[in-house]
């Protein structure tokens, strides 16, 4: 299957799934299926066996690779976590009865993304969830809105020294032997995020 057209069909049945439910992971979990099925000759035993062994087990099987699927398993738990006990709701409540203008909710989910500066996948999830509803109150886009998050997720966790970013760009630079640790090259390489100081530029107009 390899090399053929048939190594597309998973994606592209994930694809379109994804087009005509609007369920992501339900759609990715079908496109996977979909390809352990043909890797495993359509027998249900061995496809099984390749997804597990071969796909899940085999992706997180690497040290770095399990630690960062279990800090966002973990990430994933606390946005429930806010959600299900109510703080992303009385958060909205309360930028509701404080924000009266599209400028001001605009501007306030400019700040929370750059506070929340930890992990850019928290803060798209928690940002996300929490001015939802101000800006629907403020009849500001959805489009809009996932602009101004996207553009101050990953741009402000990319150069705050504390974040998910930071331990990982450390982690990988500190094997480069530049003379310096892995933290002080990353806090020394800021000036050069491009990306990063841009995005917020960006976002912040």
């Amino acid at each position: 299957m390899a090399g053929t057209f048939w190594a597309l069909v998973p994606p592209i049945v994930a694809i379109v799934l994804a087009l005509i439910t609007k369920e992501t992971y339900t759609s990715l979990f079908v496109g996977i299926l979909v390809g352990a099925l043909f890797v495993g000759g359509f027998n249900p035993v061995a496809s099984l066996d390749t997804m597990i062994s071969d796909g899940f087990i085999g992706a997180i099987a690497d040290g770095w690779n399990a630690g960062i699927f279990m800090f966002l398993v973990l990430l994933g738990i606390l946005v429930a976590l806010v959600n299900t006990a109510g703080g992303s709701a009385a958060f909205g409540r309360w930028a509701v009865r404080h924000v009266h203008t599209r400028t001001g909710a605009l501007l306030a989910t400019f700040l929370l993304g750059v506070l929340i500066f930890i992990d850019d996948y928290f803060n798209c999830l928690t940002v996300g969830s929490v001015m939802r509803p101000v800006s629907d109150s403020q009849k500001i886009s959805r489009e809009k809105l996932a602009y101004i998050i996207d553009a101050t997720a990953a741009p402000v966790c990319m150069i705050a020294p504390v974040s998910s970013w930071a331990a990982a760009v450390s982690a990988t630079a500190q094997d480069l032997g530049s003379g310096i640790s892995g933290i002080q090259l990353f806090i020394r390489a800021i000036p050069y995020n491009f990306y990063s100081l841009r995005g917020r530029a960006s976002s912040a107009r």
